[in-house]
């Protein structure tokens, strides 16, 4: 910690003109997530007032005597789950892509660049061609996306010149590989049976999410998070330059791949207990960017919040909107599509 203020002081000095907007902004963000949360424990097929959702919450507390067994069903069984899953989601995914955006210095990167997605995809649709369990789905999700990450890696050290070019051609090359291999698996799996479960999970959806896969994920998913916020000096020096952060004492052979590897580990873990959640990686940092700017010091809590508030309201339209619900993944990949017009539209107004 001492390493990371002091870069942070170094870099970028602290100062009143640009503390007060960055701390407003964060007050918002958080206003914003305690009301999107609000409104997903009332919205649903099955709606919720209010005062119904906060008498669950006080007989739980024990300020309350009473409770209505349907609205306390629904809260902490079908409702309260979903929206924690989303949370820490949301938050991993937003801050995974910001810290691949830092990285790579390019605000085009998402986490799929290095084929995270594509290898849990693969290792999902291997360990359901396979007969597993949903836990083994999660299990070869995870060891999939980090497969497909190491063989990146590896791959990129075999190319000539090194630097942030072989990372991304190395990225490019895993991620092809992956993705065909994700194809034969869906070739090769049972059209009846298999093959549907395959496109289900690759759709994305927070419904599988319950308090037993709470239990286990959100320790590491909340520490990953934690971490890559806590990073954040390190992120502004390494989107300098190479030559800029060497000669402020960070070394850019260790503290990229750390990085790369922990923003890899946060965004794996989303796959395995979410599926393929797309645009949230990429959008959410543009977001934050506008709103407190690009120093990350600034950029990554926001980043947090909005992509926790951003994906607890994605699920809550998923399964509100249709008497059916409808996979999470389209949700974000229409909406963020949109929005990231939006953005861009803005970015491109204010660079004129």
């Amino acid at each position: 910690m001492i390493f990371l203020r002091r870069v942070s002081s170094v870099v970028l000095p602290r100062g009143p003109a640009i503390s007060v907007r960055p701390a407003l902004i964060r007050s918002l963000a958080l206003t914003g997530v305690v009301l999107s949360v609000v409104c997903a424990l009332c919205l649903g097929r099955y709606p919720l007032s209010p005062l119904r959702v906060f008498g669950v919450f006080g007989h739980l507390l024990h300020l309350s005597a009473g409770v209505d067994p349907l609205a306390q069903a629904v809260v902490m069984q079908a409702r309260l789950p979903r929206i924690l899953a989303a949370l820490l989601v949301g938050s991993a995914l937003s801050c995974g892509g910001a810290t691949y955006q830092a990285v790579f210095r390019n605000p085009l990167v998402s986490p799929d660049l290095l084929g995270v997605l594509s290898g849990a995809a693969f290792g999902a649709a291997l360990a359901i061609v396979s007969g597993g369990s949903a836990f083994v789905v999660q299990m070869g999700a995870f060891g999939g996306g980090l497969l497909a990450v190491g063989c990146g890696l590896l791959i990129s050290r075999t190319l000539p010149g090194g630097g942030i070019l072989a990372l991304l051609l190395g990225g490019l090359i895993g991620n092809a590989i992956f993705t065909a291999l994700l194809s034969l698996v869906k070739y090769l799996a049972d059209p009846m049976d298999q093959l549907p479960a395959i496109v289900n999970w690759l759709l994305g959806s927070l419904a599988p999410s319950g308090w037993r896969e709470l239990a286990w994920m959100s320790g590491p998913l909340l520490a990953l998070t934690t971490a890559l916020v806590v990073c954040a000096p390190v992120l502004d020096v390494l989107s300098l330059g190479d030559d800029e952060a060497r000669s402020l004492g960070i070394s850019v052979r260790v503290m990229r791949p750390a990085l790369i590897v922990l923003a890899t580990l946060a965004c794996a873990m989303t796959i395995s207990m979410a599926g393929i959640i797309g645009w949230i990686g990429l959008l959410v940092p543009h977001v934050a960017r506008l709103l407190v700017g690009a120093e990350h010091r600034n950029m990554m809590p926001v980043t947090a919040l909005l992509g926790a508030g951003g994906l607890v309201l994605a699920d809550t339209c998923a399964r509100s909107l249709t008497t059916g619900e409808v996979p999470l993944g389209i949700v974000t990949q229409l909406f963020g599509a949109l929005a990231f017009v939006l953005v861009l539209r803005r970015l491109r107004g204010g660079m004129a």
